[in-house]
């Protein structure tokens, strides 16, 4: 099988890496890639905002498969062009991304499925901000209503800090969501979709905030780790049965059927799971995580999903043990990145790349906000969380900075869900 990966986060690293160990592939190639796909795969050259792009690619490279890793080629509809060539493609076409594309459709398709969801109310004119605040809080949520790369989200307890990022969104021409604040631990539940059947991974906690102790301004991510010791018996399988199965076949009651991954964002609240947001990717960092936990072949995994074929598949096996990812940031992440710097230890086992890439004369250089996620595997979390932080401490990159305490919370059995 030839198998062609769209993106050039450590995301799709991870899904390179993991689809190398497939005997069933033949070929592999990422687009537009970073220094670490390079190791592993065929860098090819496309613009991944154009679907058309993307097709063409997939033709001329002769793709039995397309991996499409980022939202932003989902959103524009490259899944859609993709399958009109013939080739098989994971992702969700456009009409489904929009899961992901508009937290308004997420929120409608969540009230016909009768999934829990955060009480919501959409904001389009700034002479109704005043109002719609006042009706939430005293923990305000305002997200921007598009994609954001996980960075149009402020979540604060300061009104005056509520409103500034509301206005700078509205001014800037974007529709606000407004949104209660859930309590309760959160969790990222990665679901295979074919339109159908559901396929649920690993679950996974992620860290949006940029410093330890979740301070500071959200991020596309900062680590993770896998799987949940707090996690209740039987939560999977709830999620399935109450919020993902819903969204799914409300998706193909409108004729947009989902195919590829669906991402639940999830708070355990004192009510039970509610659903924060949905992704239509895998999501990073958890992806790095998960795939590094999973021993099942992972394109043959894809592809059945790709060609609705998910039901006949053999159920998943998962190695023992746990994961953690820490992501190594940039200077100035998640504002306005530096780049250029010189990076060693990149290139050293459980080094995921993302914001990389390879000078003329051979040394690998950030480019981008989140540069590289370091991963470590063990028997159990503290094992793992040693083998990562260790394998973080051999990195250098000028005024990077990375979070301190990923996983710590659950090492200590700190970390409680509420009753109900």
């Amino acid at each position: 099988m030839r198998v062609l990966v769209i993106g050039s986060g450590a995301r799709e690293h991870a899904l390179v890496l993991a689809a190398s160990h497939d005997p069933a592939v033949t070929a592999l190639a990422c687009a537009p890639g970073n220094a670490g796909t390079a190791s592993v795969a065929e860098q090819l050259g496309v613009d991944v905002a154009e679907p058309s792009a993307v097709a063409e690619l997939a033709t001329s490279w002769r793709a039995d498969l397309v991996v499409i890793g980022p939202e932003v080629p989902l959103v524009a509809g490259a899944a859609d062009a993709v399958r009109k060539t013939g080739i098989a493609c994971f992702g969700p076409s456009s009409a489904a991304a929009r899961i992901e594309g508009s937290k308004s459709f997420a929120k409608d398709v969540m009230a016909a499925a009768k999934v829990p969801t955060a009480h919501a109310e959409t904001v389009d004119n700034p002479a109704r901000l005043d109002e719609a605040l006042a009706r939430f809080g005293p923990t305000w949520v305002v997200k921007d209503d598009g994609l954001a790369a996980g960075k149009g989200v402020v979540v604060t307890t300061d009104y005056d800090q509520a409103r500034a990022h509301a206005m700078t969104l509205l001014d800037g021409g974007h529709p606000v969501l407004l949104e209660s604040f859930l309590d309760g631990p959160e969790l990222s539940l990665f679901c295979l979709v074919d339109g159908r059947t559901v396929v649920p991974l690993m679950p996974a906690q992620d860290f949006k905030r940029v410093g330890d102790g979740d301070t500071g301004p959200n991020t596309g991510g900062m680590g993770a780790y896998a799987p949940l010791p707090w996690a209740p018996e039987g939560l999977v399988e709830r999620i399935v049965a109450e919020i993902v199965q819903p969204v799914v076949d409300e998706l193909a009651a409108r004729d947009a059927p989902f195919t590829g991954l669906l991402y639940a964002g999830l708070a355990l609240t004192s009510d039970g799971p509610q659903v924060i947001e949905f992704n239509c990717r895998f999501g990073d960092p958890e992806t790095q995580v998960v795939l590094s936990l999973l021993g099942t072949p992972l394109a043959g995994l894809l592809y059945a999903t790709a060609t609705g074929k998910l039901v006949e598949h053999p159920p998943l096996d998962w190695q023992q043990g746990a994961a953690v990812t820490v992501v190594i940031a940039a200077d100035g992440y998640p504002g306005v990145p530096r780049a250029g710097d010189v990076i060693t230890g990149s290139e050293a086992e459980g080094v995921l790349h993302a914001g990389t890439r390879r000078r003329d004369d051979g040394a690998v250089v950030a480019h981008g906000g989140r540069v590289l996620s370091v991963v470590g595997t063990g028997p159990d979390l503290a094992a793992a969380r040693a083998q990562a932080y260790e394998r973080v401490a051999k990195v250098h990159l000028a005024g990077s900075h990375h979070r301190t305490d990923i996983a710590l919370r659950a090492v200590n059995r700190q970390v409680t869900v509420p009753a109900g």
